[in-house]
């Protein structure tokens, strides 16, 4: 049985309680081997359904390393190809990646391919540093969070207009990666709660 809300931190630690949509992602992950299909890729599940902050409409969010993109679209568009919504996209990102889009029982997935190991890359790198925050901030932290992408924020923004981080909120919040626990600790308890 694949846990996709219980990825390990550093600590070996789940990262966040299963949520409801989380259990409907680990159940639909038990019926269907999207996992399974993507090993070759090095899969990781990331986002907001391990940090237990998802809200509803949030998607399950796969990374994969991948070098060989015809193999790898060609493996998706057999595997998915029948799954509503199905799409793939090329990203123009540094480097390149591919978006493979598609819906499983009324779950939105989208899988990020780069060719790029998947625990290296920025989707990953920013779920822990999240995770980190959120175990030093506790439920004042997540209930902000999650406030702020009730309302439409993505993820990366909610948390730097939470924490006061200035500029481009995905670098800001990998800049956040060097810091010890007590300086996120002292980050989140300088930062007062907006209205």
């Amino acid at each position: 049985m694949i846990r996709p809300a219980l990825p390990p931190e550093p600590s070996g630690l789940p990262i966040g309680r299963l949520g409801p949509r989380a259990r409907q992602a680990a159940a639909m992950l038990d019926t269907h081997p999207i996992m399974e299909t993507l090993a070759p890729w090095d899969p990781v599940v990331v986002g907001t359904l391990p940090l237990g902050i998802d809200v509803p409409g949030s998607d399950l969010d796969i990374l994969c390393e991948v070098h060989d993109r015809k193999a790898f679209t060609d493996t998706a568009a057999a595997a998915f190809g029948r799954f509503s919504t199905f799409a793939i996209v090329e990203v123009p990102t540094t480097p390149g990646a591919t978006v493979c889009r598609f819906e499983v029982e009324g779950l939105p997935v989208e899988i990020f391919a780069q060719p790029v190991p998947t625990r290296l890359q920025a989707g990953y790198r920013h779920m822990i540093v999240e995770a980190r925050l959120l175990r030093q901030g506790g439920h004042s932290l997540r209930r902000r969070i999650r406030r702020l992408k009730e309302e439409g924020w993505k993820t990366e923004p909610a948390f730097a207009r939470v924490l006061g981080l200035p500029g481009d909120p995905y670098d800001a919040l990998l800049d956040l990666e060097a810091l010890g626990d007590a300086a996120l600790r002292t980050l989140i308890a300088t930062r007062p709660e907006r209205p």
